[in-house]
């Protein structure tokens, strides 16, 4: 006989018997659902009917041992089935590393040992307040790292809500993390600053002299540096071809398409970078000579690659400029911050914003206009001071 007892408005409870324990106890599994449904609880015989639905799938879950109860669902336990469920079938592989980057360092070692079900805002907002960098360095964290740790915490919830665990999302009543610092972010060399740059980088290999002048020359990603190809420069056009990145996966790298069609884009290279290819180039050929046998990578050419030809693991790039820029006394900035840098250059110059935002790959000028914004509004007022002498020295007639 099935056993549900009305609780609250809108709430049953069901009970399903389960046998008994080692010691004789009775066992008994309950659970309680809220129909949302107005109109079923207006008819009886509708909502009898859909009571019976629910607890004789119920007393299925529990008789076939898969019934979880809330209250013994671990945040950690949940994340289990959310990574092999849902992240590994939905998501792609930089999504996925991201996630659970975010997971391990900043999600699980606040909450994870946590009922599911206990999991309420507050909790959510002590979690994000009392993040720290993984460095453990005293830097504040970034705006966008918060955000995106609030935005895996939200697709968790999202998942443990639509498979039934609990009814309502902890994180749906707390906004998202603003960016209090604006563009402060984004920082950016100077053209003094970038001159020096490339006078500390003369004594090292050519490999990453050349890479710096690619991100800045061209506003590339560290990623799409990575995913060039020999095939993909053309010297007589002075253009790169960007069709491919390599990202950082669960499992090591991953090469893949650029993330939105803007992204697969042809950039124009100044004469004199082209110049710096071409010597680069000559240099890679004679490197894969001498290595011979010992040259691994059969079916690419990789611009920038390892002695054996395979290409550079994503971290290498980051790990590098850091070390360098400590070495030789540059003032330390993201090694993305260079593609800034190469944008702020642009619009110093009076290249317009739609052509910036096409050459970096932004999936819309608004893109550009928000992050580079600022900027512009110099560059704007800059342009504005110019014509200041031709109305301020007007002749009258």
């Amino acid at each position: 006989m099935a056993y549900i007892e009305k609780r609250g408005e809108n709430s049953f409870l069901l009970r399903v018997e389960a046998g008994y324990d080692s010691k004789g106890k009775r066992i008994r599994r309950s659970k309680t659902i809220r129909i949302e449904d107005k109109s079923l609880l207006k008819t009886k015989r509708k909502l009898t009917d859909f009571l019976e639905v629910e607890y004789h799938k119920f007393k299925a879950e529990v008789q076939s041992g898969n019934y979880i109860s809330p209250e013994k669902m671990t945040l950690t336990n949940f994340i289990k089935d959310w990574k092999t469920k849902y992240a590994e079938k939905e998501l792609a592989e930089t999504s996925i590393s991201n996630h659970l980057f975010h997971i391990k360092n900043h999600i699980l070692p606040s909450i994870g040992h946590m009922s599911l079900d206990k999991i309420k805002p507050m909790h959510i907002l002590n979690t994000l307040d009392s993040m720290k960098r993984v460095d453990g360095s005293d830097q504040p964290l970034s705006d966008r790292t918060k955000q995106d740790v609030y935005l895996t915490l939200r697709n968790i919830f999202e998942r443990a809500v639509e498979w039934k665990f609990i009814n309502e999302s902890p994180v749906k009543s707390i906004k998202k993390p603003r960016n209090v610092n604006g563009n402060s972010e984004v920082l950016v060399y100077s053209e003094d600053e970038v001159h020096d740059l490339f006078i500390a980088a003369e004594d090292e290999p050519i490999h990453w002299r050349m890479f710096l002048t690619l991100i800045i020359a061209g506003g590339l990603r560290r990623s799409e540096c990575l995913g060039l190809e020999w095939n993909r420069v053309n010297m007589s056009d002075q253009t790169i071809d960007i069709q491919q990145v390599i990202t950082k996966g669960r499992s090591g790298a991953v090469i893949k398409a650029p993330k939105t069609k803007k992204s697969k884009r042809l950039i124009s290279l100044p004469e004199s970078v082209i110049k710096e290819l071409v010597e680069y180039h000559l240099h890679w050929k004679k490197e894969k000579m001498k290595m011979g046998e010992l040259w691994s990578e059969k079916n690419r050419e990789w611009i920038f690659c390892n002695e054996d030809g395979t290409h550079f693991y994503p971290d290498t790039p980051t790990t590098w400029w850091r070390r360098f820029t400590n070495r030789v006394g540059i003032r330390y900035i993201r090694l993305h911050d260079l593609r800034h840098t190469s944008a702020t250059l642009l619009i110093n110059q009076g290249v317009h914003a739609k052509i910036i935002s096409e050459r970096l790959g932004h999936s819309d000028i608004r893109v550009t206009m928000n992050t580079y914004g600022h900027v512009l509004r110099q560059a704007d007022q800059e342009a504005a001071n110019k014509l200041d002498n031709l109305f301020s020295n007007k002749k009258s007639v």
